[in-house]
């Protein structure tokens, strides 16, 4: 489980066909833990010298844009939480439903204004000023539409997470939240 609040901007060192390896930005891992990188769930499969590798199943690469990724690409990295871990973002679990299109960026005084374009049929699962991860960032979502959503950036997570490398056009990991995929599924019963 995870909270959205990222620990450390990592970068991409290789991307074989099914592994990624990522150097970790100062996290101390092991094999065999869990690190949300873009906000996928990936098992560390080896860890040295500050370089974590990582499997990725045909599932992975179909559901996110992990497969985009290139090496010195910038990557928003999140160790699992431990008991006892404070809860600042609100609940991931590193389960990618979807992937949106990055279709507004722009700086506005302070702050940036994101908007991210989806499948519409996902809209169900989102709600003004509820939670939605987006490459692993608890953000909260306003401007919700029928695929379409925006976030306002504050200069913190802008300055320290992949956000102050995006671009227009670019794709982007989203998860929605799990309560609401609950609710939709015993509704829809």
């Amino acid at each position: 489980m995870f909270t959205g609040i990222v620990r450390a901007v990592g970068e991409v060192a290789e991307r074989l066909p099914h592994r990624l390896v990522v150097h970790t930005g100062g996290l101390g891992l092991a094999p065999g833990d869990s690190l949300a990188v873009n906000g996928a769930c990936l098992t560390v499969a080896e860890f040295a010298g500050g370089r974590a590798a990582m499997d990725l199943s045909r599932e992975t690469l179909d559901r996110t844009a992990l497969g985009d990724l290139r090496p010195g690409d910038a990557v928003n990295l999140e160790p699992a939480l431990r008991v006892g871990d404070e809860l600042g973002g609100h609940v991931l679990l590193g389960h990618v439903d979807t992937v949106g299109k990055v279709v507004l960026l722009e700086q506005r005084g302070e702050d940036w204004l994101l908007g991210i374009a989806f499948d519409p049929r996902y809209s169900v699962l989102l709600a003004d000023k509820a939670s939605v991860g987006v490459d692993g960032i608890s953000l909260t979502p306003f401007s919700v539409g029928e695929g379409t959503l925006r976030c306002a950036i504050v200069p913190y997570t802008f300055a320290h997470t992949n956000l102050r490398h995006r671009r227009v056009g670019d794709r982007v990991n989203l998860e929605f939240d799990v309560l609401a995929k609950y609710v939709v599924r015993w509704r829809d019963r």
